[in-house]
């Protein structure tokens, strides 16, 4: 699997997800399996560049490469500029967002909007490649199967895209409709995988090494994309790599390993974000690594209360050591169809 002169260790890649797949999440990610991350989404508005928000999630320090930065907007020339202000921040890899469903961004005519205009979208593509092409740095396109059902335009979409020049398509097997209900579909997938010679890659509702397993399959894709499945699991991109290359499964987490990387996580997560935003931010990646333990509700409820670092970090400990006197395993996880609104998952994939 490669995009441009990168060659990645294997075919599991954590979605951008906005305000989830920071620096400390994906780096954890990167760890436990993941060939490839690709930051939240930055805008590409000039006037937002200097703020803590956008600073935050152009920070790279320490992160493994390739480095991977997903861009958003509606010009051509200021996503252009957006491409060079990120390449000078370390970006290696830029990747274009034409899939998020937010109404906050559709609203705007970005993300999953540009699909309904595909002038303006293969304006904006020929634009960063351009913008990227003297710095050798690859571009690539993350989008959905089009706006609505009849309406559905990604085979178009990406044919345009790779004889412009973009090196890698991404595609989320729902229309912008459907937002997150229902079932992603993956014959798009199979179709423009079927059409192109460059990488293409499948997300959506790829929960399980079974799930990957046969959505590779089906649409003969080069690589899977996962998000929500991640969040408080980031263990199963290693669950997955080992069922794709052996058809044996991995036994679930040690107690003691999963609360040495919570706390480990939540660290790097206060170091990026400081103490009283880093406290309030983080208790949604703990909800999520809690959510089907025993007594997860309860702890959830007790630790949304509490309002420092040290305080919250002594929480997470006891509540482990506890589950740990119980149990060395975590128990098999719950997978249920991951439809719904964003609002359901807080945050969601793009």
């Amino acid at each position: 699997m490669k995009i441009g002169p990168y060659v990645l260790p294997n075919r599991l890649m954590v979605a951008p997800m906005a305000g989830v797949t920071d620096r400390p999440f994906r780096q954890l990610c990167r760890r436990l399996g993941a060939g490839y991350a690709v930051s939240e989404m930055v805008t590409s508005r000039p006037d937002l560049w200097k703020t803590l928000k956008t600073s935050r999630r152009a920070n790279h320090d320490g992160e493994p490469g390739p480095i991977a930065v997903q861009i958003a907007g509606t010009e051509p020339a200021m996503m252009a500029q957006a491409a060079h202000y990120n390449i000078s921040r370390g970006a290696q890899i830029i990747d274009i967002n034409m899939g998020c469903p937010a109404k906050k961004v559709c609203n705007k005519w970005a993300g999953s909007a540009l699909m309904q205009d595909e002038a303006l979208a293969l304006s904006i593509i020929t634009a960063v490649v351009d913008a990227c092409a003297p710095h050798a740095v690859p571009v690539t396109l993350k989008m959905r199967t089009g706006w609505c059902q009849s309406q559905r335009n990604a085979l178009v979409i990406a044919r345009a895209a790779e004889a412009a020049g973009v090196q890698m398509v991404t595609v989320h097997g729902r229309t912008r409709e459907q937002g997150y209900r229902g079932h992603a579909e993956h014959d798009t997938v199979r179709a423009v995988k079927s059409a192109l010679r460059i990488p293409v890659v499948a997300n959506g509702d790829i929960c399980t090494p079974e799930q990957a397993r046969d959505v590779l399959a089906a649409t003969g894709a080069d690589a899977v994309m996962i998000g929500r499945a991640a969040q408080g699991r980031p263990w199963v991109f290693r669950h997955i790599g080992h069922f794709l290359a052996t058809g044996t499964h991995l036994a679930q987490p040690l107690v003691v390993e999963v609360r040495r990387l919570l706390l480990e996580h939540l660290e790097d997560h206060y170091s990026l974000y400081g103490s009283h935003i880093g406290v309030l931010s983080a208790r949604k990646h703990i909800g999520w690594y809690v959510a089907d333990l025993p007594g997860g509700d309860a702890f959830r409820q007790h630790m949304n209360q509490l309002t420092d670092c040290a305080s919250q970090l002594r929480a997470v400990a006891d509540f482990f050591d506890v589950l740990g006197a119980q149990t060395d395993r975590l128990p098999e996880p719950i997978v249920l169809p991951q439809s719904g609104s964003p609002a359901q998952h807080m945050e969601a994939e793009q």
